[in-house]
């Protein structure tokens, strides 16, 4: 088994809404152990229920989305000790708290993030080391200043 990976609600929404990106989170599934914060569950609940309210998906497709999620083999964690880190983080990169969890979570696990939230990415451009290195973009793409 490859190392672990944390994952963002960017990622897990591809194994279930085909995207832009979809084949690449499908490739995370096998032979990695996969990471998330509690966060990841609200997160793909309302992005699948905004799906809904476009008319993107059906009903019966989010709920079936919401299944498959919920079952996915994704090791699910408590965030309450995360909650200074994250904060830091926020305030550091100007950039919402729900996203610095995530990468919070992988600082503290010591693996890499893995994302397809390219606001968050072009945000770590110029910051620190540990940080970049820490965030991985699903899809490889040139990182430019924001």
């Amino acid at each position: 088994m490859k190392a672990a990976l944390v994952i963002d609600a960017s990622v897990a929404l591809k194994w279930v809404v085909d995207e832009p990106g979809t084949e690449e989170a499908l490739d995370l599934r096998r032979g990695h152990a996969l990471i998330a914060p509690e966060l990841l569950v609200v997160e793909c609940a309302n992005v699948l229920w905004k799906k809904v309210q476009r008319r993107e998906l059906t009903g019966d497709e989010a709920f079936i989305g919401a299944r498959l999620l919920q079952a996915a083999d994704v090791e699910i964690v408590g965030t309450r000790s995360l909650m200074e880190k994250t904060t830091r983080m926020a305030v550091e990169l100007s950039h919402p708290a729900y996203d610095c969890l995530y990468l919070a979570l992988a600082l503290e696990r010591h693996c890499p993030f893995v994302t397809a939230d390219g606001n968050l990415l072009r945000k770590l451009v110029g910051k620190s080391a540990r940080l970049r290195e820490t965030v991985r973009p699903l899809r490889p793409a040139p990182l430019t200043r924001v």
